[in-house]
């Protein structure tokens, strides 16, 4: 069985980098772990270098700078092998056979299955959004930046993008997109469609590639049975304004690229005004609780 390559990017993930790397080295299966670091000034790469000591299955790859989610990604992809690589944020907590159920799970489905992601909780034991969910259009995105769905519960129309909350299914299911945070992809179906997309910097990637490979004919599978515990934040939770810009500067690309020509121009234009608009409201929420 080849060895599973996993990659983590980290910046200023603190601690929470070595708890991860060593979550995953005790997994059940042989695992090769490259951690991209986009320039860490918080000594969180210094701390893996101690926990880990001479591990050989350890990598760390210094880009100098942040490139970004993609960008960091993508600089680690040239030194892996195997037929299945993990892309998986420096804050989650894996049990020792989650990668190997995993992985099991991606192998006995149909070769088509390009992707594949579980179900991910946060520490509190809730489901985080974003592990199973449609692909939000910007119809779904309008309806749920003016919160019409709460007036008409359960229509199709004004559907929420996410499904948390809805039952989980019993075994596992095709599904539009999945999380960015544990992301298992089959090597040939990357070399086929191509690496994330280095234009996104944060958020938003993960829609962009689930988007590319169902185009490119693939499946993504989520498995509801495999549990990871995410951490949600541990790189950036004391800059959110920094994150929700680039949140919702990702979302504007994304819907450019996809669906500029397949929606009306007014349509477009009123979401890229109803992002922008809540990127405000989010600044101004934020800036108003840093200031107490």
């Amino acid at each position: 069985m080849d060895t599973l390559a996993v990659i983590i990017v980290n910046y200023n993930a603190g601690a929470l980098l070595a708890e991860t790397v060593a979550s995953v080295a005790r997994s059940t299966i042989p695992v090769d772990i490259f951690v991209a670091d986009n320039g860490s000034t918080d000594g969180s790469v210094d701390g893996l270098r101690k926990t880990i000591g001479g591990a050989a299955n350890v990598h760390i790859i210094e880009n100098g700078a942040n490139l970004g989610f993609a960008g960091g990604n993508n600089a680690a992809l040239p030194h892996t092998r195997g037929d299945w690589l993990l892309f998986l944020n420096p804050d989650c907590r894996v049990e020792p056979d989650t990668l190997a159920r995993m992985r099991a799970a991606a192998m006995e489905a149909e070769p088509d299955v390009g992707m594949a992601g579980c179900l991910i909780r946060n520490v509190d034991g809730s489901e985080q959004p974003g592990c199973r969910r449609f692909i939000p259009r910007p119809w779904n995105a309008l309806m749920r930046v003016a919160n019409l769905g709460r007036f008409f519960p359960g229509h199709p129309l004004f559907r929420d993008f996410n499904l948390t909350g809805t039952p989980l299914p019993d075994r596992p299911v095709d599904m539009e997109a999945i999380s960015g945070a544990f992301m298992l992809v089959r090597r040939s179906a990357l070399e086929k469609v191509g690496p994330l997309d280095p234009g996104y910097f944060l958020h938003c990637e993960d829609l962009d590639w689930c988007m590319r490979f169902t185009q490119a004919g693939y499946r993504i599978l989520f498995v509801p049975d495999v549990v990871v515990t995410h951490v949600k934040g541990g790189c950036s939770v004391n800059r959110p304004i920094f994150v929700e810009w680039h949140k919702h500067k990702g979302m504007v690309r994304f819907y450019r690229k996809f669906f500029r020509d397949r929606y009306p121009a007014p349509l477009l234009w009123l979401v890229y005004l109803a992002v922008w608009a809540r990127f405000c409201a989010k600044a101004v929420y934020y800036g108003l609780r840093r200031n107490g």
